[in-house]
């Protein structure tokens, strides 16, 4: 597989090293490029996504990061078949052995199990309730979902208990559980949030090739607002040099989708994902590449990433302050809020557990 070879529906076909892995095999980029006799490239085919079974004995998860608003988390797949170059859960593929490239989006664990551990750490006392965040990592809708159903089965065992989720996705599919997502809402125990990044479909496809385009994410806001459902809109990642002149465009256009608040993130590029960010940088948008980087280094203090808890998030400098300006004006002129949904656990409940009940 050449390394510069661009596979259509796919992130930059690259796997940067494994920080973990002190045996580095690079092929020989220019072996086979070309056919010996005509001189013509040689066509290779796309890899084929291949699914795992995630043997996860629990489901539930900690975050520790005090900059993140949620406690608990949810994933029941690990890797994520957008294919979303700046994504800053492909390091995490690196614990596996694999890489944070091509692997990231070829090798996707399914925790078929899912269901069934979160039903039994619900039912368990130890458990004390709190909202639970679908998305933390991996996309919950991705396109997995419409075969494994994990995240529906899931978001069943929520409803029985009226247990508080919200959900991250940039996929219309999560239009499909809408009749969960209302028996949730009744008790005020659901939020759906959707990252709107570009509105620009053509720019989209490139940089999320998997995902949903824009005008199908501002009809999920619309399908999901006139259901009842809590929408935020999320601006994540705003990529400093690339999109972050389209915010007051975006906010727009999300509220008149319905989306009631809005929040954005800037982009992150921790370990090997500055290696893919910046070859599809090379692939799809050369012309603008040192423009980009000079940006991102500019919001993260000369560096392509910065780590610190606070800061990681938003950027700092005159530019990072620029667009947290632009997009506080923005939201409030389209009449969006900032706070995030409160969502309820008064309603959680358990199953009876007869005569246990009385201990």
């Amino acid at each position: 597989m050449q390394p510069n070879t661009r596979i259509t529906g796919r992130g930059p076909n690259i796997n940067p090293p494994n920080r973990f892995d002190p045996l580095i095999v690079a092929p020989d980029e220019s072996y086979g490029e070309f056919d010996e006799f005509t001189g013509a490239p040689i066509e290779r085919d796309s890899p084929k996504t291949k699914y795992y079974f995630d043997a996860s004995e629990s489901i539930i998860t900690k975050n520790e990061s005090p900059d993140l608003g949620r406690h608990w988390g949810l994933n029941g797949y690990r890797g994520c078949s957008h294919g979303c170059s700046y994504c800053f859960a492909r390091p995490y593929h690196e614990y596996l052995g694999w890489s944070s490239g091509i692997d990231f989006e070829t090798k996707i664990l399914v925790k078929l199990r899912a269901p069934e551990l979160l039903r039994s750490e619900l039912e368990s006392l130890q458990w004390i309730p709190e909202p639970i965040m679908m998305s933390g990592a991996t996309d919950c809708y991705q396109p997995a979902e419409r075969h494994f159903r994990i995240t529906r089965q899931c978001l069943e065992v929520m409803a029985e208990f009226r247990q508080p989720v919200s959900i991250i996705t940039k996929n219309f599919l999560v239009t499909r559980d809408i009749d969960l997502l209302q028996d949730l809402a009744k008790y005020n125990c659901v939020s759906v949030h959707i990252s709107v990044t570009s509105l620009d479909a053509n720019l989209a496809g490139k940089l999320e090739p998997r995902a949903a385009r824009p005008e199908h994410r501002l009809r999920a806001i619309r399908m999901l607002s006139d259901a009842g459902i809590p929408v935020v809109a999320m601006v994540a990642p705003v990529i400093p040099g690339l999109t972050d002149h389209e915010i007051p465009a975006i906010l727009d256009a999300v509220a008149q989708a319905g989306a009631k608040g809005c929040s954005w993130v800037m982009l992150r590029l921790p370990h090997a994902v500055k290696d893919v960010f910046l070859s599809w940088l090379e692939d799809h948008v050369p012309g603008k590449k040192e423009k980009i980087i000079s940006r991102i280094q500019d919001v993260r203090d000369g560096k392509l990433y910065d780590s610190n808890w606070g800061t990681r998030m938003r950027g700092t400098g005159i530019f990072a302050e620029q667009i947290a300006k632009i997009f506080e004006v923005s939201a409030r002129r389209a009449g969006l809020t900032r706070e995030r949904p409160q969502l309820s656990c008064t309603n959680f409940r358990r199953r009876s557990r007869g005569q246990l009940e009385l201990f």
